[in-house]
């Protein structure tokens, strides 16, 4: 904390007087640094303390600390470290001005005891005491008229001392005076209480606030009747600004000036207490981060300046959550209708097109709207439904608001709880490989097999791929999963190979578009075939075709790579993507296997007329796949008829329930052993 302590003394000696030499601040700011350095806000709030007992009581002191604090000293507590030092700093110089206020009132009581006993000896004294206080100080009788003022007092305000003593102290009330003030005061001039102290604003004579440390006490004659009230008021401004300045840093948005997480948490706790029903929007910008990406975070942050502001105009209690996140607060919504009804002005007002610097843009937003009772939910429980339906709202297409659904997101909440447990999941082995027979169609013997994932769940129990694969594309887990997929289907052909070595079958394996963008899959697919003695020439990779081609058609460059160490790659569910024809012959690519839907399409027997349009479509497909000698797979062939009629279209391969339904590892052996066609397997 050397250099802090050093930047910190240069911030501070440049300030002006420091009732301090050299040596002995330097040697206060090096103990007073490493206090800061704990991050620990008690340990804070002492160094705020310390300032004003070493006299450093210039508000520019304790501005560069802040500030330096922010710079310097970045953490997860860094604003609480802040707000410490602050509120320590004001304690402590309270503590020092009521002291000083405490002798100045003593001087003044004491002095004005003197008078009634030695009126002529003490005037002199009085009077100087009076006039020469630095702070303001009033006097005023029973009935409230202010009888005399110090010109302390009257510079404060902005008055004269005269036209101070033509006005009463009711005069000086403010709307924004503390709760109870004119009942203390009352008290006081019923004798009842001998001083009332507090925080005050004053109104200037300009119309500006000024806020006072305010220390008001009954003078009684011999006989204990009051007969006079005295003032004492220090300027303590600068201190409230400082105060409001960290309440607003705290519980606002630096960018947009809205509401943050932690005061919509605040006004959504006190919706809750107050108010019978609660309606909340939670909106998120459509392709934000694409503005970011394209045009800088500069344009990005203009952006969301005039978003909220557009936001600000719809609702009376908006608020930025976090990054393009936003929320409305509606108190006693009239129902779903005034719910909806906000959501499609804010659609509308979110739409038109912002001008940005030179830039002309346009956003949408999604938005998930939520009404209830407050005796329905929580304020946690909203705010998770209300971020659910946004998550169904980005899903059904964007630029749209949903409402809430109970079913719906109890659903969702479901799939998020399975996306949560998958990380521990595959730690703990519960993703196994099951095996579906491939066959050639001429013979309908064995050829290979396809590897296709299953979770074990121990709760749900056995879950298919379509419940989890897009929850692991989505959270990023699909890499590590298609790995384990991957590693464990090589070792498992490799297995069969051993035990069947005249008759080796292949293993062909789906590729996610994130497994096959990472720069090092090419390495990694060459390090499970070392591990576990796989021969190459026995995996197939099956990708589909938005993985194998960029947005320009081009081919990933990894797929040469694989392919020439043996590797056969396989378009999988072709003709659901690009389905051009023309890319093949540039591509390293040897089997296509056809969608389903193609496949599907031949259950019927043909039309008397000819060939049904799938029909066609297939057999077209087949010829000019082997004109570039590429085989063909069908998938999901399920009948006899279906099986007969790709046969005769000369595709090569098939698979579906008609030969076998997936099976595991074990029951996959007596098929290696057999030379008979596969059909019709049991399992």
């Amino acid at each position: 904390m050397t250099g802090f302590a050093q930047l910190w003394l240069q911030r501070i000696a440049r300030e002006g007087f420091v009732p301090l030499d050299g040596a002995g601040l330097e040697a206060l700011l090096h103990g007073l640094a490493d206090r800061l350095a704990s991050g620990d806000p008690a340990r804070a709030g002492e160094v705020g303390a310390e300032l004003v007992r070493a006299h450093l009581t210039d508000p520019a002191v304790l501005a560069e600390t802040i500030m330096l604090i922010g710079a310097c000293l970045p953490g997860p507590r860094t604003t609480e470290v802040q707000a410490a030092v602050a509120a320590g700093y004001a304690q402590a110089l309270r503590e020092a001005t009521m002291a000083e206020q405490e002798e100045l009132t003593r001087a003044v009581l004491d002095a004005h005891a003197g008078a009634e006993r030695a009126l002529r000896a003490s005037e002199s004294r009085l009077r100087a005491i009076f006039h020469n206080a630095a702070v303001g100080i009033g006097v005023s009788t029973m009935d409230g008229r202010i009888v005399r003022v110090n010109q302390a007092f009257a510079d404060l305000l902005g008055y004269t001392p005269d036209q101070m003593c033509a006005m009463t102290v009711p005069q000086l009330a403010d709307a924004s005076d503390p709760p109870g003030m004119w009942q203390r005061y009352d008290e006081m001039i019923r004798g009842e209480r001998d001083q009332v102290r507090m925080e005050k604003a004053y109104r200037r004579s300009d119309g500006t606030l000024v806020w006072v440390d305010l220390t008001s006490s009954l003078i009684r004659d011999d006989d204990g009747t009051p007969q006079l009230t005295i003032a004492m008021v220090h300027d303590i401004t600068d201190r409230r600004r400082l105060e409001e300045s960290l309440q607003h840093q705290a519980t606002h948005d630096p960018l947009t000036g809205l509401p943050n997480r932690a005061m919509i948490a605040d006004r959504l706790a006190q919706i809750f207490r107050t108010a019978g029903r609660v309606g909340l929007c939670y909106l998120d910008l459509d392709g934000f981060k694409r503005v970011n990406d394209t045009l800088g975070h500069q344009v990005g942050d203009a952006l969301l300046v005039a978003v909220a502001e557009r936001l600000a105009a719809c609702a009376d209690t908006p608020g930025r959550m976090s990054g393009d996140e936003f929320v409305l607060l509606v108190r006693d919504p009239a129902g779903p209708e005034e719910m909806r009804a906000l959501a499609e002005r804010v659609l509308a007002a979110l739409t038109e097109p912002y001008q940005v610097g030179r830039q002309r843009l346009r956003v949408s937003a999604s938005i998930g709207v939520v009404d209830s009772d407050v005796r329905d939910t929580s304020p946690a429980e909203l705010m998770k439904a209300a971020d659910l339906t946004l998550y169904v709202a980005k899903s059904e297409g964007r630029s749209r608001y949903v409402m809430y659904d109970a079913d719906r997101n109890a659903r969702q909440a479901a799939c998020y709880a399975l996306a949560a447990a998958m990380p521990d999941a595959l730690e703990r082995g519960e993703f196994t490989v099951v095996y579906q027979p491939l066959v050639s169609l001429a013979d309908e013997r064995l050829r290979g097999v396809e590897a296709l994932v299953r979770w074990r769940h121990p709760v749900l129990g056995e879950l298919s791929p379509d419940r989890f694969i897009p929850l692991a594309e989505e959270t990023g887990v699909i890499v590590a999963l298609g790995r384990h997929v991957l590693r464990q289907a090589c070792a498992q052909a490799a297995e069969w190979a051993r035990r069947c070595p005249d008759a080796p079958v292949f293993v062909s394996v789906n590729i996610t578009v994130a497994q096959a963008h990472e720069p090092g899959f090419p390495a990694e697919v060459a390090k499970i075939l070392a591990e576990t003695g796989l021969d190459p020439r026995l995996l197939v990779l099956e990708l589909t075709e938005s993985a194998i081609m960029d947005t320009d058609g081009a081919p990933l460059a990894a797929l040469d790579s694989l392919a020439q160490r043996g590797i056969r790659i396989a378009i999988d569910d072709f003709g659901t993507g690009y389905s051009n024809l023309a890319y093949l012959r540039h591509l390293p690519v040897h089997i296509l296997k056809l969608a389903g839907p193609f496949v599907d399409g031949l259950r019927e027997p043909a039309p008397a007329s000819g060939c049904s349009v799938d029909e066609q479509i297939v057999e077209t497909i087949v010829r000019l796949a082997h004109a570039l000698r590429i085989t063909v797979t069908a998938e999901a062939v399920e009948t006899r008829l279906q099986a007969d009629r790709l046969r005769h279209l000369g595709c090569d391969t098939g698979q579906g329930y008609l030969f076998s339904r997936p099976l595991s590892a074990d029951a996959m052996l007596p098929l290696l052993h057999r030379s008979d066609p596969v059909y019709a397997l049991p399992g």
